[in-house]
């Protein structure tokens, strides 16, 4: 069984709009068999893909360091839930644990384990798929940076060559379909 490690929000301030693709990626992980292993927390986007996995009969695996247990709470519901000690325990945990990679809407937390997760594929650290769901047009801007990357030579693929980009969650299930 594919283990989907996904990352996004973890505010409930955000626009209530991003927790229905949220919802529909932790249902669909869900729905495919699939395994989804994330942040852990009960807040923002996190739950609302906990939540929908769970409603849905999939596993979820959380991984929270024990500092942020207090400010995302905990997803009790979780079939395992693992404590670490820092957070770069939490996200080599979540990288071990995957088989691939969906990027919803975040804020720095999300954008570092994204740039963390793209950085080790360009290394040749992983081959895993990432997928990075672009709903509404969120990361159209960081997109437009990396083509400045590409075009300055400071980086030399597109991320378009090694992430894939969707607009929506249906879209990022697609992707994720294939890996059976």
């Amino acid at each position: 069984m594919p283990h989907i490690g996904v990352f996004c929000s973890s505010s409930n301030a955000i626009d209530p709009s991003f927790h229905s693709i949220a919802e529909a990626l932790g249902a669909g992980i869900a729905g495919l068999g699939y395994s989804l292993v994330y942040g852990g927390g009960d807040v923002g986007l996190m739950g609302a893909t906990a939540r929908a996995a769970t409603e849905n009969g999939g596993p979820v695996i959380g991984v929270i360091p024990h500092r942020l247990e207090s400010r995302e709470g905990l997803y009790t519901l979780a079939d395992e839930l693992i404590i670490t000690d820092t957070m770069s325990e939490r996200k080599q945990t979540i990288y071990d644990r995957s088989d691939a990679f969906v990027v919803l809407p975040g804020g720095y937390g999300t954008l570092e384990e994204f740039m963390e997760i793209l950085t080790l594929r360009n290394l040749g650290y992983h081959h895993h798929p990432i997928v990075l769901v672009n709903a509404g047009g969120f990361y159209d801007t960081m997109l437009s940076f990396f083509d400045q990357l590409v075009e300055q030579n400071f980086a030399r693929e597109r991320a378009e060559e090694v992430v894939h980009i969707v607009p929506t969650a249906d879209s990022a299930l697609d992707v994720l379909s294939a890996l059976d």
